[in-house]
Formats: C-alpha cells, structure tokens, sequence
C-alpha cells in the first residue's frame, strides 16, 4: 500500500509531514511518497530518520512549486503546473499510489482532485466527511463545504456515500442518518430539504440506509444521528461552530480550574478526566476529512496539522482502502445516469 503526501501548502510547511511519514514508517506496513521541493524534504528526512532506517519506506518525488491560501482554485492547474499539489494528484490518478493526504488549499484540492482523479461514475458531487465527536462516539458529517448549493439527489448521494463509509471504514453497524434542517417535522426546510426528506425516507424503506429523518443541529453533538447530511454550506457552519464552541470550552475550563487554589485542587482531581476529554475532540487525533465521491481515495488534512495529525490522516487513508468504498460505490450506482465527466 502506498500513500502519496502533499507537503506544501499547509500552515507548518513540510517538516510535519516528514515529521508524520516517519511515525508511521516506524509503525505501519505502508510505503509513503512524499511531493515537494526535494532538497528541503531530504534535509528534514536526514534529521529525522538519520541512520536512514526508513528510506526504503520512503521516497520523494520534487514539485517546484506551491498552491498557496490566495490561489484561485480554478486556476490553479494552469497557472502552476508542477505545484506539489498537482503533482501528488497526477501521481495518485497514474496509479502510482493508493491515496492522498493534503493539508493545502481546500478549494485547489476539492477542483483538482474532481478534474484529475475525476469522480466515481454516477457521483453527481464529491464531499467533504469529516469525523466529529459526538455523546456516542463519532459521527461524520458530509458535505462540509465542497457544495455551497446542493439539489435533493446530491442529498440523497451524500447519505449513501457516508453510510457506507461509516460502516465500512469506521466500523459503525447501521449507522443511522439523519439530515441536518431547521426542525425535526417533515415539513420543515425549504424545498430543496423537504424533497430530500421525501427521498431519504424512501431509502430507508427500501432498506438502502438507516434514515431516522430530519435532526436539528443540537441532535449532532448528542450522538442521535451517525451520519449528518448537510448541504456544503450548513455543514460548513456546523462545523466551524462546533470548533468554536470546543474551543471556548476547553478555554472557560482552564480559566476555572486556575482561577483560585481550590481550583487547582480540583483540577489535579479530574486532570486525567479532563485528558481524555480533550483527546476526543482534538482534530489531531481524528484525522483528516476524506473527500467521497472521487476514484481515489483523497484526504484533505487540517490546515495546522503537525505530526500527530499526519500520522492519523495516513491510518485513516489506509482504512479508506481497506474499505473497498469506491469499488462498492460503482457497482450500486450502475445503471443510474452517469455523471457528467
């Protein structure tokens, strides 16, 4: 198995991704291939594997340019050709590798991964599904903002894509899908919602998914839903709220436990329960957000990931591949109108 890493382009620059290629040299049966300014990766290579123990694991292959936060997404392929990051994608379709982890500019990647890799035949759309803590475990969200505007069949496709990738990849039995709206009665949302809902409900009873109808937002971080089926924009806001709210509370929670002694007390306490809480929503742990719906498996990685969270986007690739999910998502979509190429 081989996974291809962008190294450019994020906010900490390559030395993180060297960083990640490592831990999981020392610690998974993979080969990595590593995109970017060669001399740069060989340097950080040389400071971290110094005996060289993990060269054959390891290859690089030079880009000599990088897709920045500024780039038009559109662009992007034309006006920087052998950026790192068109150079991972080309790799990847020329089946020199079986997934990709990117942490660059989202827009480039979603674009590039959709003309390059191209998507899975009958996928209307691709999405973003990242993993979310919730009261029961984790959920995944998709879209995530790959589609501002999304029709109810685009609706319908996300559900099936995330099911599948729930079950199969994160181990989750009859993941239950729920889409994200303004209230939990059927004639809630606008139009394009209220026919999804129709749509949705009518795969459940075929037995296609586990649609338990329409949830509100709050519904996600209480664990009622396994999958939550958001138009690009709502799960786009959806999700950078919960960061937010996460944030300030694990800030309001620090400021407690230092405001007084008996704080202190109290946080020495609970400093181990407190551990494990931070853990559970802490991005570096959960990985990447897969993008579902393209031929390949791609991972677009967060754009402050270290090491930790490299290393983590490379496990979920490799459990993306274990999941068969593209090959799946072909034969249950033949016989549907193909999608526009």
């Amino acid at each position: 198995m081989r996974i291809i890493l962008d190294t450019m382009g994020s906010d900490n620059g390559s030395y993180e991704f060297v960083k990640g290629a490592v831990l999981a040299a020392e610690d998974l049966d993979v080969d990595l291939v590593l995109v970017g300014n060669e001399k740069e990766l060989c340097a950080h290579l040389s400071k971290e594997d110094p005996q060289g123990k993990y060269r054959k694991n390891i290859s690089v292959i030079h880009a000599s340019e990088v897709v920045d936060m500024h780039d038009d997404p559109l662009k992007v392929m034309k006006e920087k050709p052998d950026s790192s990051m068109t150079v991972a994608l080309r790799t990847l379709s020329e089946g020199k590798g079986d997934a990709l982890v990117s942490a660059g500019n989202t827009g480039a990647l979603l674009t590039q991964a959709t003309l390059i890799v191209k998507r899975i035949r009958g996928i209307r759309r691709a999405a973003l599904a990242p993993v979310i803590p919730s009261a029961t475990g984790i959920a995944v969200l998709i879209d995530s903002g790959a589609n501002a505007e999304c029709t109810p069949e685009y609706l319908y496709q996300f559900a099936l894509m995330g099911s599948y990738y729930a079950e199969h990849a994160l181990g989750v039995k009859a993941p239950k899908v729920g889409l994200l709206n303004n209230g939990t009665e059927e004639h809630k949302g606008d139009e394009v919602h209220r026919e999804a809902n129709r749509i949705l409900t009518e795969a459940g009873q075929r037995g296609e998914i586990n649609y338990i109808g329409n949830i509100e937002g709050r519904d996600g971080p209480l664990g009622k839903a396994d999958v939550i089926v958001a138009d690009g924009f709502s799960g786009n806001v959806y999700l950078k709220t919960m960061e937010g709210v996460g944030m300030f509370f694990a800030r309001e929670l620090k400021n407690m436990f230092m405001a007084s002694f008996k704080g202190k007390l109290a946080g020495l306490m609970v400093k181990g329960d407190v551990a494990a809480f931070k853990k559970k929503i802490d991005y570096n742990d959960a990985g990447g957000a897969p993008l579902l719906g393209v031929k390949k498996p791609v991972i677009k990685a967060h754009g402050s990931s270290k090491a930790k969270s490299i290393y983590h986007c490379i496990i979920q690739a490799i459990d993306y591949i274990d999941s068969g999910m593209t090959i799946h998502l072909e034969r249950s979509l033949k016989g549907e109108n193909a999608a526009d190429e």
